[in-house]
């Protein structure tokens, strides 16, 4: 007897694909056929393509729209266009049950060829406004879930449903000998973990390594830089380890932890607050983005879950003093975050999706 298949798609930055990794287990469990839509060169094939071998991983073009002038808008819409006819033939040969989108440009193709193919889709929205890709994928989706109650103002009512942050099971795993013992560090000072989201973050790097004497004088320190920001020249340094990027580790690093200094994505900073650790966001600029990680973070600031440092202060505060008042504040934080109410687990997510089904 054939399987019943699941299709999911999302990518370009791992926020966009960590809520899918999390669910995959879950559908295997369940005896589905699970195929996945990403794009040729985005994270998503590394982490998925590469990363769950009990997945099928298919690549199809894709484009991004931007809202800054570039000659790439212009040639982009072509690449959407080969995209939807790509995973139009996909999804007619594999015939999912449903498709669950996590966002990102790679799957605005897919949800218009869901809709060709009468495909049933499940969108998933993590940051406090809705992103454009998912803007545009709303209209031929069947329901959108959000993981902020105030999301819902922003889309339609009758198709939308807040669920929550979804949480790996694994990042609740992890062991702190372990994470120090991966970050050769030895436990006597408070452990400081730096993340700078998956592409790593200049801005942070180059103000945690420009206090890096004065912060390892109250922290070890554990730096997520991003794939080849790694200073070889820090590497003899006492107290301080360097990773490009972690996966299968993850949960150990955090579990060493004591303090997190991260950006403002959604899924990242769910994750901090699930496990507890006290955090000082620096969200991504306005003049980089669309402003969503600075929403995120206003909203976990004003719940009491962290402590905001915008980027265009970086330059001008110092960082360790930052991380000082951070630690006066730890009991605060962690009592108010102890009040926030529990993530849904993949299970219960899968159930969700699963009700609208073909």
């Amino acid at each position: 007897m054939k399987r019943p298949v699941i299709l999911l798609t999302g990518g370009g930055t791992a926020g966009h694909v960590s809520v899918n990794q999390a669910l995959i287990p879950v559908f295997s469990e369940k005896g589905y056929e699970i195929h996945y839509i990403g794009s040729h060169t985005g994270i998503e094939k590394e982490l998925i393509g590469n990363g769950h071998p009990e997945v099928v991983y298919h690549a199809i073009q894709s484009g991004k729209i931007r809202r800054y002038f570039s000659m790439k808008n212009f040639t982009d819409p072509f690449r959407v266009g080969a995209g939807v006819m790509q995973a139009l033939g996909i999804i007619r040969k594999v015939k999912p049950e449903i498709i669950f989108s996590k966002g990102g440009f790679v799957s605005v193709p897919v949800v218009l060829a869901a809709k060709l193919a009468k495909v049933p889709v499940v969108i998933h929205e993590s940051d406090l406004t809705p992103g454009l890709a998912n803007k545009l994928a709303l209209p031929f989706s069947n329901h959108i879930f959000t993981v902020f109650e105030q999301t819902l103002k922003y889309v339609p009512a009758e198709k939308a449903t807040c669920s929550g942050a979804i949480i790996r099971p694994e990042l609740f795993e992890g062991v702190r000998e372990d994470g120090l013992r991966m970050a050769r560090l030895p436990g006597e000072k408070p452990v400081l973990l730096i993340m700078g989201g998956s592409q790593g973050s200049a801005v942070v790097n180059e103000a945690i390594r420009k206090d890096l004497v004065a912060i390892l004088q109250q922290f070890e320190v554990i730096h997520l830089c991003g794939k080849g920001n790694v200073d070889d020249k820090l590497e003899s340094m006492t107290g301080y380890t360097q990773f490009e990027y972690v996966t299968e580790g993850l949960p150990h690093l955090l579990a060493a932890s004591d303090y997190a200094v991260s950006r403002a994505g959604s899924n990242a900073i769910f994750e901090l607050l699930a496990l507890r650790k006290p955090m000082l966001l620096i969200p991504l600029s306005a003049a980089k983005s669309r402003g969503d990680q600075i929403l995120n973070a206003s909203h976990f600031e004003k719940l009491g879950y962290a402590h905001v440092l915008q980027e265009e202060e970086v330059a001008i505060r110092t960082l360790s003093t930052e991380f000082a008042t951070l630690v006066n504040d730890q009991k605060q934080l962690i009592e108010d975050m102890k009040k926030s109410s529990l993530p849904k687990t993949p299970q219960e997510m899968v159930e969700m999706i699963m009700t609208y089904r073909n």
